[in-house]
């Protein structure tokens, strides 16, 4: 996590055996009743396909689809006689459909004027439409949230995001939703979206081929409306496109659920427990918060200090810069049970200089030579727009001649560190590079990332080494692409709003080559305590003509009104969950309740800033302690198993509980300012096996 300037990664723009597929419509009848699956439709098939007129019925698990070739248009008629608009018809003109015939599958058809043919057939109970281009082109389908009976709208922004369809708020522009366009390869960190409809019932929306797909949000009549777009491109062999749609129960987690088992249908789902099995001190990380070390918090006395304060379990992270952790602090962590990581990325490059962070220094004339190029030649700008963003085709290339990934790896990891932080590779931008010496699509970017981070968990990174050292590997903001390659992530935890970069970086109303018009957020001095990570920030501490901005990004992430999980639903047990390193726990101090109810209730890790220069690290240390002492059991007991209910239990939201696996762990929190059925507002229960609950109140530990 690099506090050098220009190189910040807060200067960018964060199992128990898996149950049966909830196919589509599910058999719970309520929230309440947990997310038990609907009993399987069988195999792929075109046995009930019905073509008819100018339709095409395709029978579903919990009722038929009709499809409209003509424009695309999707209806659903349910077991229990109601019709669902699944997507209105396509934006734009598909011109006239040639003859709709049965296939293997199910149903195809064309549109001989855009070079356009649609497959549709049903697998598994989802509806699955897949069109392939013969030509560049792009489609603004399918169109949803047209349904009049549509409640809410779920949506993978961070941890996850359930937006009433009819809120204010959301529907303006405070929220800078409407209007917007978010990629769901790099922006949202599931490739799902979903509605709620009244009387228990939802549709799930899910794209495989999420590269080159986009998610555009609306509003129309003071409602929701999503609309997603796929650009077909022959140069990123992009030329296919599915959507994959599911009746579903109207669960506000339900199109993570369905994701889930679309991860472990296709042997996409990790294992948590299948990681610590191959690696055990990935078990390290169950009941352990994650902090950075600046100072001397680095160093074996401030270890030992940590596990005086009762600190049993902690992934420690520190900066690769010229103070890093030593053998011996090292050795002091790991006897206190910690795993200790460096920050490091193989993302950027730039020439050497007497501000040049040392991770984007690499020997040989890496840089410029690995540059990524765009169309017109120019290199990819990196971060903060120096240097570039080095292509993973020519590291890709070059590796099996000249190491330079293994060998930064196992520089950093010399001192005994037996984890890794690795910036941008599991989020990010993916890259298209045009360099005709190491030519690479945004598919083969994704796909060298992976090798590479699969590499350093499996411990083969080093082809020096007389045997593999695996390392319990971190990243940035994993999207779920890369969830059976790490053990932990930094980012997807967080609600991102775009305002967050401007509040970050100071530029508001000003360019980044400009002076900051507000400073609010700090910067990058004192290097032992860089207030970037350790000062406090308010509202109230911006200026005055941007403290709405500021408000309204607040809401819009942390509200737990609209906060659901999302990510954990489709994840829990696969991978450890963390917010943004930039975010700190205490850098937001009036969201200090609300970020430890959520934690809690959703099962995931708080993430903290040391150092022995912070004033206000006596405080910062008894809020870690405290809280990690009543996260630890419930992380310990439940962090390798399966989210199975989140439920609200108040018409307001405030009071929301989540179950994991078979009722191993239960947690409630109240969210509120009044008492509901006995547990106080801003106070949590957590229930070990149905035993008597653990109470936490956060307002009685933060300051």
């Amino acid at each position: 996590m690099d506090t050098t300037k220009g190189n910040s990664p807060s200067a960018r723009p964060a199992r128990r055996r898996a149950r049966r597929p909830l196919l589509a419509l599910a058999v719970a009848t309520a929230l309440a009743a947990g997310l038990a699956p609907a009993a399987s439709a069988g195999p792929t098939s075109s046995t009930g396909t019905r073509i008819h007129g100018a339709r095409v019925d395709l029978p579903v698990a919990g009722g038929t689809a009709t499809i409209d070739p003509a424009t695309l248009g999707i209806e659903a008629h349910t077991d229990d006689g109601r019709t669902v608009r699944v997507s209105d018809p396509a934006a734009g003109t598909l011109g006239r459909p040639g003859g709709v015939t049965r296939s293997d599958k199910g149903a195809q058809w064309s549109y001989p004027g855009r070079g356009l043919h649609v497959e549709a057939h049903v697998e598994r109970g989802r509806l699955l439409v897949s069109i392939t281009s013969d030509r560049d082109a792009t489609l603004a389908w399918p169109v949803t949230g047209a349904d009049p009976d549509a409640v809410s709208l779920q949506l993978p922004r961070g941890e996850g995001l359930s937006l009433p369809v009819a809120d204010p708020f959301w529907n303006s522009p405070h929220a800078q939703l409407t209007g917007s366009t978010e990629d769901m390869a790099s922006q949202l960190t599931l490739p799902v979206w979903g509605y709620t409809l009244r009387g228990g019932r939802g549709v799930s929306y899910l794209t495989p081929t999420d590269i080159g797909t986009s998610l555009a949000y609306a509003s129309r009549d003071g409602r929701l409306r999503t609309t997603a777009e796929h650009t077909f491109a022959r140069a990123e062999a992009a030329g296919d496109y599915t959507v994959a749609f599911s009746l579903t129960d109207g669960s506000a987690v339900a199109p993570a659920v369905d994701y889930r088992h679309w991860l472990s249908e296709h042997g996409m789902l990790g294992s948590l427990s299948d990681k610590i099995r191959e690696n055990p001190e990935t078990g390290k990380l169950l009941g352990a918060f994650h902090a950075y070390a600046w100072g001397g918090a680095r160093r074996a006395t401030g270890i030992k200090h940590l596990a005086q304060l009762g600190v049993d379990r902690l992934w420690l992270g520190y900066d690769a810069d010229d103070a890093p952790m030593r053998s011996e602090d090292i050795a002091a962590a790991r006897r206190a049970g910690y795993l200790v990581g460096p920050y490091d990325s193989f993302a950027n490059g730039r020439e050497k200089g007497p501000d040049t962070p040392p991770n984007s220094v690499w020997p040989d004339g890496v840089y410029p030579s690995f540059c990524v190029r765009r169309a017109d030649g120019s290199p990819q700008p990196g971060f903060h727009r120096q240097g570039c963003y080095l292509s993973s085709q020519a590291f890709e290339q070059a590796e099996p001649q000249r190491h330079y990934l293994a060998e930064r790896t196992r520089s950093l990891v010399a001192g005994g560190a037996t984890s890794y932080f690795l910036d941008v590779d599991a989020a990010g931008e993916l890259f298209h590079d045009h360099d005709t010496a190491h030519p690479m699509t945004m598919a083969q970017d994704r796909a060298n990332r992976l090798a590479r981070m699969r590499r350093l968990t499996d411990g083969t990174y080093d082809p020096s080494s007389p045997r593999p050292v695996p390392l319990v590997l971190g990243s940035e903001a994993a999207g779920s692409w890369a969830n059976q390659v790490l053990a932990f992530d930094h980012g997807s935890g967080t609600v991102v709003d775009g305002r967050l970069w401007p509040m970050e970086t100071g530029h508001f109303d000003s360019t980044p080559d400009q002076p900051k018009d507000d400073t609010a957020w700090g910067g990058y001095t004192p290097a032992a305590a860089p207030d970037t990570f350790f000062k406090p920030v308010r509202v109230g501490d911006f200026k005055p003509e941007h403290r709405a901005a500021v408000a309204d990004a607040l809401k819009a992430m942390y509200d737990p009104a609209y906060r659901v999980p999302l990510y954990e639903t489709a994840l829990h047990g696969s991978l450890v969950n963390v917010e943004r390193w930039e975010l700190p726990f205490g850098k937001l101090p009036d969201e200090k309740t609300d970020r430890a109810l959520l934690a809690m209730l959703y099962n995931t890790p708080l993430n903290f800033v040391l150092s022995d220069k912070d004033p206000r690290n006596e405080q910062n240390e008894h809020e870690l302690a405290a809280f990690q002492s009543y996260f630890a059991p419930l992380h310990q007991a439940a962090g390798t198993q399966e989210l199975t209910s989140f439920t609200w239990l108040t018409g307001d939201r405030t009071v929301q509980r989540t179950v994991f696996g078979d009722g191993t762990l239960t947690v409630t929190a109240n969210f509120g300012t009044t008492s509901h059925a006995g547990l106080p507002g801003g106070c949590v229960d957590a229930t070990l096996d149905h035993g008597a609950p653990h109470r936490l109140c956060p307002a009685k530990i933060v300051s």
